[in-house]
């Protein structure tokens, strides 16, 4: 258990204070997985890098047979291997799933799938829509999804790999490499299939190619739409000094997020360069490790479960076992090294529940501490008077309050009491300043309830 620094929201305000983020197994046995994603129902499917999709269902079980298994297709190992998986919005309807992966010939391949039964797809359905050739094997991006609203495909490339970008293919706009490409998968033009939306930025631009939609990347290996703000969040993989964090709103202005210019904030090869004022820095980004672990992008947390976590984007560094938040505010807090786990991916189940994806072979549940209540229970319990001076009572009317603790805005636990083990409690409360606090309360019903407490 690691102690973390988390944003609340409430329909007072948004304030940070201390709080716990757990992680609990719940399946193992996979060969190098991924990725993980959910098709609209309670299963996740878990992409496996030599070219395997196996289903994960509910209990923790595993089905025999995979999904799709497209491995004599597939170069794997360091960077490249089937990388990503995204579900088409009407997949319930039309069966139609895409892939991210390295062929045989090292070069990057997105592909549409058909599904043939509810628990397999057909491996001889593929459709090509995009080969990109890669000129080294690294920094291959990986990472597709779907827009939350326009249901067009988004889709990360790295900048062609070796190191500092050598051809400067991030910031050249008649390459691929380095980018974010959104495109119509619903429709074809011009011999390809698909289309390009009317609305990406660099349609018409005999000096752009249409698919970009943002540029400036190094090896965006995972990026996340956050459901309720539609926003996009990008972890970009650093070359020795920075791992970065985006966050960016859906829209057409064409982002430039400035590699190979800069990493992160600072300067790397400015060599023709546009003005500073003209890209996109990232909104939180930290040293890379010196065991030159690297981000793994993250998502912000939307489940119903956890109260606690809500709203925060929750991060990774591959292969030093560290997770790390970014709150609304866009501070970011390094939140220590979670078993040593080798973390490579996020991924959320149908009710936007959180799993990240250790690559030695298993799956874990992302969990808080504070569960979400009930508005009954909430109602259930008072905190009297408020705004309070010298005294508080604290009435679960017919509960029993185990703990009771007051934290302040910054995160300081000013006041705990275990095992209360009574359904009201009196509390002197004359050693705090005048100010915002808050008052969290954990009942006999495993659930806790935080409360705001003004004190004058």
């Amino acid at each position: 258990m690691k102690n973390l620094t988390l944003c609340l929201m409430c329909i007072f305000c948004t304030l940070g204070f201390s709080q716990d983020i757990e992680l609990e197994l719940f399946a193992n046995g996979f060969s190098s997985p991924l990725c993980i994603r959910n098709a609209g129902d309670d299963r996740l499917f878990v992409v496996e890098q030599g070219g395997v999709i196996k289903i994960l269902n509910a209990d923790g079980s595993t089905n025999p047979t995979p999904f799709l298994d497209i491995d004599p297709r597939v170069s794997s190992g360091g960077e490249r291997g089937l990388l990503s998986l995204a579900f088409h919005p009407n997949y319930a309807a039309n069966g139609f799933f895409f892939v991210n992966y390295t062929n045989n010939s090292g070069d990057t391949v997105i592909s549409r799938f058909t599904r043939n039964t509810i628990d397999e797809a057909d491996a001889s359905s593929e459709v090509i829509l995009l080969t990109i050739d890669q000129p080294f094997s690294n920094h291959n991006g990986g990472d597709l999804h779907f827009g939350p609203n326009d249901g067009y495909l988004y889709i990360s490339t790295g900048d062609g790999g070796s190191g500092g970008d050598p051809g400067d293919r991030a910031q050249d706009l008649m390459e691929l490499l380095g980018k974010m490409l959104r495109i119509d998968v619903d429709n074809t033009e011009n011999g390809n299939n698909y289309a390009i939306p009317s609305d990406n930025p660099f349609v018409g631009n005999p000096n752009a190619l249409d698919e970009i939609w943002a540029y400036g990347l190094r090896n965006p290996w995972r990026f996340s739409f956050d459901p309720e703000t539609s926003e996009m969040w990008i972890g970009d993989v650093g070359q020795s000094t920075t791992e970065e964090i985006n966050r960016v709103a859906i829209n057409t202005v064409g982002y430039n997020f400035g590699w190979r210019c800069y990493e992160g904030s600072n300067t790397f090869n400015t060599t023709d360069c546009p003005p500073a004022a003209e890209l996109t820095f990232p909104v939180a980004e930290y040293p890379t490790p010196s065991c030159f672990c690297n981000v793994a992008g993250g998502q912000v947390y939307r489940g119903s479960v956890y109260s606690d976590i809500l709203g925060v984007y929750i991060y990774a560094t591959t292969g030093n076992g560290r997770i790390g938040t970014v709150d609304s505010s866009n501070n970011l807090v390094d939140q220590g090294n979670f078993n040593n786990g080798v973390w490579v991916s996020f991924g959320e189940d149908i009710n936007r529940e959180m799993y990240i994806v250790d690559i030695t072979g298993s799956i874990h549940r992302v969990k808080g501490t504070i569960l979400s209540v009930p508005e009954f229970e909430e109602k259930n319990i008072s905190i009297t008077p408020n705004p309070a001076s010298e005294f508080l009572n604290i009435n679960t009317l017919g509960n029993t309050i185990e703990n009771i603790s007051i934290i302040d805005i910054k995160g300081s636990v000013l006041y705990i009491e275990k095992n209360v083990m009574l359904s009201e409690r009196n509390i002197n409360i004359s050693f705090l300043s005048k100010g915002v606090y808050f008052v969290k309360i954990k009942t006999n019903s495993k659930s806790s309830v935080v409360k705001k407490l003004v004190v004058n």
